[in-house]
């Protein structure tokens, strides 16, 4: 039997509501608190969860000495104080990313929480995920012998500009620090080099797509390419997710199609096809590490740390920059992005869709 965790959740937007429903499933946690400045998202608060307080101040939830985890899901803005706060309340802490609106913020945040016995992690969804751990196991037992080259690709019509990015970025910061940091997660160390190209789609102030390759520290070679402007008009909607990871001696892989992961080993002793449910953003893993961390006292090395969600912040950031630093074309033009814009309002099925928060779906 596990101890029941008493939990505060900060934020009852999209991804607040993910949390809601995952620690609910789980059985592990008492949602005993749930703050939203927004009187809509508190009355679907106190419907979704009706034996949470819903409150309007989050000081309530820190002044409850029996609360012993905050989740914090508002706007990344808010981040950085609420950080700070959580930890002089003495709560464990699991964080949305980015940890903070700009890197300065976020070194603070890492500082706050790496000055402190409490736990704390943040939602970079791709290390909880079965296939990169599928894969990294493989690399481990040496099936592909050593690791030279990590090829990410994440290219859909996702967000359009505009469209819930807010303080977290362009869409390579908001999105694409995600496939930073498992280029570095699989790296092992941090980045060495590199050349960043992007492009301004349809004029829009900043880029949509960018591709980036360079170096680590250990000699491995990269390349990431990210973008949200994967078709997005197109008749029937289509995306391009992969990893494609090359050794000196074998090859592993993986593809998705947002219900399905498929990884393929083609390695040295082994020729496995391994299929499985894509798992989406994994927050049920993500709990449940912290959790046991919780509940142990130990924090489980496989959570991601704060640290963890700077850096990768950081290289996004610079990643952007270097691009800006060169040519940086604009193609298409604002019309065009109103029709897509106009055309996501009314969509059922696509990529990224945006709902309302204020909807049980």
């Amino acid at each position: 039997m596990h101890t029941i965790i008493k939990v505060g959740l900060i934020g009852f937007g999209r991804m607040g509501r993910f949390y809601l429903e995952e620690m609910q499933k789980s059985g592990r946690w008492e949602i005993a608190y749930i703050c939203d400045k927004d009187p809509r998202s508190r009355e679907l608060a106190k419907r979704l969860s009706p034996y949470s307080k819903v409150v309007q101040d989050e000081q309530e939830i820190l002044d409850d000495e029996t609360v012993q985890v905050v989740g914090l899901f508002a706007l990344a803005d808010s981040r950085k104080e609420q950080i700070e706060r959580a930890i002089r309340s003495g709560k464990h802490i699991i964080s949305e990313k980015p940890i903070a609106d700009t890197i300065e913020k976020e070194w603070e945040a890492v500082r706050t929480a790496e000055n402190t016995n409490l736990f704390s992690t943040t939602n970079l969804y791709l290390r909880n995920s079965w296939y990169h751990n599928f894969i990294k196991d493989c690399i481990a037992k040496g099936e592909i012998g050593e690791l030279a080259i990590i090829r990410v690709c994440h290219l859909t019509p996702g967000l359009a500009p505009g469209e819930g990015h807010e303080y977290e970025g362009p869409s390579f910061h908001d999105c694409g620090m995600h496939y930073v940091d498992i280029a570095r997660w699989y790296a092992g160390c941090d980045f060495k080099t590199w050349n960043a190209q992007a492009i301004r789609m349809w004029s829009y102030k900043d880029p949509w797509y960018l591709q980036c390759h360079g170096t680590f520290e250990n000699g491995v070679v990269f390349d990431i390419t990210q973008g949200h402007v994967y078709g997005q008009l197109s008749q029937v909607q289509t995306h391009n997710s992969y990893i494609d990871i090359i050794g000196t001696k074998g090859i592993v892989r993986m593809t998705h199609d947002f219900k399905t992961a498929v990884v393929e080993l083609h390695g040295i002793s082994q020729t496995i096809r391994e299929e499985k449910p894509f798992g989406g953003k994994n927050i049920d893993v993500l709990c449940r590490l912290f959790a046991d961390s919780v509940e142990s006292g130990i924090r489980d090395p496989h959570l991601p740390t704060l640290r963890d969600s700077a850096i990768a912040s950081e290289y996004a950031w610079k990643f952007l920059e270097d691009a800006r630093n060169k040519d940086l074309p604009a193609i298409g033009n604002t019309q065009t992005l109103d029709e897509i814009l106009q055309r996501r309002k009314t969509m059922k099925n696509g990529y990224g869709l945006l709902r309302s928060k204020y909807i049980i779906v």
